[in-house]
């Protein structure tokens, strides 16, 4: 009987269900699909290049699901809550037959039961058909071929799916059933005719509300752009970034809390406009929902600045990648050594001095250490029966070795060169994120002419000729920091080097010329070149070593990359003496470059608009459910209306205006608080390389036109249905 009622119910109220219908179908869509990626990775071939990417990309989208599954459950909670406010003369009335309140809670159960279940098979078949089409684009941003395409159907992502869902289900159930536990009969029975109290009702004081969480929201931009992102992690950095969120958040709160009784008072003013057609019911019934929708309209605004500046920054990150990568590849294979300081050589030796000697020494290098040769000192295959010593010469045709020496000189503590004295030189501001990096507390890289010159015969360029007294700045860095290098050659700033005065030799930073590793992005932050006997003369520590090689002719790519992939150990770097002067750093291959940057730019992509899609879907739902309870609570106004003689069209236009606002207004500044986000991030992002945003900005646009602006047209279309139903019924006389 209990669940011949629900159904009944269920089908009675099919208008009040929908929107939650839609958005739990949705939100089981997108679990699933977007968790099959490690079956997708398989299909599409990614595997093939990145073993384990599948494995990996599939932990991080099932962690963020669980975290993504609490959202959506918290925020479907709130906006349940609006659909109960509808019932509760309802549940009151089966009270009133003679039902009990077990009874009641199981009946609710059952139709939050149904409805779910509903959501769940329908979101399944559409997440069937949405992760095989995912397959194609999985393809396209790992940039891969499908070899062998099937359909599939995957068991851990339903699992993972259904959990999420009886999480959705079970918080839902415990706050329908919250609510009819705890309210009296005459509560429920009363509960249409009950007016929200409104504590707030002055449009003067709102209106100063207003204005003060806008003062705040401006002040928490001007921190954030003069302060910026906390990227070095320093206690100081982090706690003024942590007021400048808790004054963006309050402000948020404040501006909404203030909006309707601000634009009352704005609109008052304007008294033609006021006293036109039902624009004063209108800003009435905004005024009245202050205190109802005030803090959820602040926090749908900060949720949707999450959505759009996660989507932006994602999809902006992975295209600086991918235009970047081809110019940072300059060589089939590198490898970096780098040598141990006056400093750490101290402090390593002390420290083996006190464990009673291990054996080993360190030592400042006085000559570079031969990349070749030091390669040799490693083992390939070091527990196996065919150990033997890498032997890089045999694969490696032509090759650069160039030496970067630190420029700070021995027993001395100041840099010769350093970021900071360049822009201070050209009146430039340091650029962002680099207050606390190598090139600001170690100063610039030296590099002798002589190494530099061999470095770009084997790119195929000219070569330069510095004379005497002439210097040029490499750096394959985004434009924040060679701005400051180009005005450096350009405005002909000297030197002081070592006590000898140098003057640019070119009038811009040769970023073609500046890479001397295989990396994503830009690594090289600012390296000067000078004549080889200054270097000598100053008395430089080494830096590191960087070694580019192609492999020689008749050893394929897929041969060599074998090669230098081959699990090896790596052996001490020292030199004639025995003593250790350098360790190994970063190595890479052309290929296996390209398909990190692939893989970055698929979990990336992949990881923004999953975000982005299920937050934005979740707003737009809360919304539209907030605006359609309204609707419904405020039939009796409609009908009375409609009785004056009011259009219906009048009234229909005049609900549209007030979900326009609580739609549009969250909207609005969440695009705010993202724009000034985002020129931080791209400032910081530019360090590295060029970045564009309007591919971005597309994608952002085109998933809040499909979800958000669709979300918003059916709340509309649904509510003319209510406003007609409820004009055709005359009040009997």
């Amino acid at each position: 009987m209990l669940c011949k009622i629900a159904l009944g119910n269920v089908r009675r109220a099919g208008k009040d269900y929908l929107v939650y219908l839609l958005t739990l179908t949705l939100a089981v869509t997108v679990f699933y699909a977007f968790n099959t990626i490690s079956l997708q990775v398989d299909i599409a071939g990614v595997t093939e290049q990145n073993a384990g990417m599948g494995d990996a990309l599939g932990g991080i989208i099932s962690g963020l699901t669980i975290f993504l599954g609490f959202v959506m459950g918290f925020l479907m909670v709130y906006a349940n809550n609006f659909i109960m406010k509808r019932r509760k003369k309802e549940f009151g009335l089966y009270q009133v037959l003679g039902m009990s309140r077990g009874q009641v809670a199981r009946i609710m159960a059952l139709e939050t039961f149904f409805v779910s279940l509903v959501a769940f098979v329908l979101g399944i078949l559409c997440g069937l058909g949405l992760s095989w089409l995912m397959v194609f684009f999985t393809a396209s941003i790992f940039k891969t071929q499908i070899a062998d395409f099937h359909f599939f159907f995957s068991w851990g992502a339903f699992v993972l799916t259904v959990g999420c869902l009886v999480a959705i289900f079970i918080v839902t159930l415990i706050f329908n059933l919250r609510v009819v536990a705890r309210a009296k009969i005459i509560d429920l029975m009363s509960a249409s005719r009950r007016n929200e109290v409104v504590h707030m009702r002055n449009p003067w004081i709102s209106a100063v509300v207003f204005l003060v969480g806008a003062v705040a929201i401006g002040v928490a931009y001007a921190r954030l752009l003069h302060d910026g992102l906390p990227y070095d992690g320093s206690a100081q950095g982090m706690h003024a970034f942590l007021i400048t969120t808790i004054i963006v958040v309050v402000g948020t709160i404040l501006f909404f809390f203030g909006l309707s009784g601000f634009l009352l008072k704005v609109l008052q003013a304007a008294r033609g406009l006021y006293w036109r057609g039902l624009n004063m019911v209108t800003l009435r019934q905004l005024a009245a929902k202050v205190n109802t929708v005030s803090f959820s309209m602040a926090v749908i605004a900060m949720i949707l600045f999450l959505a759009i500046t996660s989507v932006t920054t994602g999809m902006s990150l992975a295209s600086v990648m991918n235009e970047t990568v081809e110019h940072g590849t300059p060589a089939d294979y590198s490898r970096i050594l780098t040598y141990f300081g006056p400093q750490s050589v101290k402090e390593m030796n002390e420290e083996a001095a006190t464990r009673g000697g291990s054996g080993k020494r360190y030592t400042v290098a006085t000559e570079p250490l031969d990349v070749l040769q030091a390669s040799e000192l490693d083992t390939v295959d070091p527990d196996g029966a065919d150990a033997r010593p890498f032997d890089l010469a045999s694969i490696i045709g032509r090759s650069v070795q160039v030496n970067v020496y630190d420029s700070t000189p021995m027993e001395k503590s100041v840099p010769l060169v350093t970021l900071k004295t360049l822009c201070d030189a050209v009146n430039m501001d340091l650029p962002s994120g680099t207050e606390t990096s190598d090139a600001t507390g170690l100063g610039l890289g030296i590099m002798e002419e002589s190494d530099y010159n061999a470095y770009l015969r084997f790119r195929g360029f000219d070569e330069v000729d510095l004379g005497e007294d002439g210097y040029l700045i490499t750096s394959d860095m985004g434009a924040s920091i060679n701005d400051v290098y180009n005005a450096v050659m350009a405005k002909g700033v000297d030197i002081d080097f070592a006590g000898h005065e140098l003057h640019p030799a070119a009038g811009a930073v040769d970023y073609e010329a500046s890479v001397f590793q295989n990396a994503m992005m830009g690594m090289n932050s600012g390296t000067i070149v000078v004549p080889d006997e200054l270097v000598d003369n100053a008395g430089l520590c080494l830096y590191c070593s960087y070694f580019l090689g192609d492999y020689a002719d008749g050893v394929s790519t897929d041969k060599g990359d074998a090669f230098v992939e081959a699990h090896r150990r790596y052996g001490d770097l020292v030199n004639n003496s025995g003593e250790i002067a350098a360790f190994w750093g970063v190595e890479a291959t052309r290929t296996s470059t390209y398909e990190s940057t692939n893989s970055m730019n698929g979990l990336i992509s992949y990881l923004a608009i999953y975000i982005g899609s299920v937050l934005v879907v979740a707003c737009a739902a809360i919304v539209t459910i907030q605006q359609l309870s309204g609707v419904a609570d405020a039939t009796e106004n409609y009908r009375i209306l409609s009785e004056l003689g009011c259009e219906r069209r009048d009234i229909a236009h005049s609900v549209l205006t007030q979900q326009t606002v609580f739609f549009v207004f969250p909207l609005m500044l969440g695009i705010a608080h993202s724009c000034v986000a985002l020129s931080v991030i791209i400032d910081l992002v530019e360090l590295f390389g060029g970045i564009t945003i309007g591919g971005a900005v597309g994608l952002t646009a085109a998933i809040f036109v499909v979800a958000y602006g669709g979300y918003f047209f059916v709340t509309y279309l649904m509510s003319k249905g209510i406003i007609r139903d409820a004009t055709r019924v005359r009040r009997s006389l």
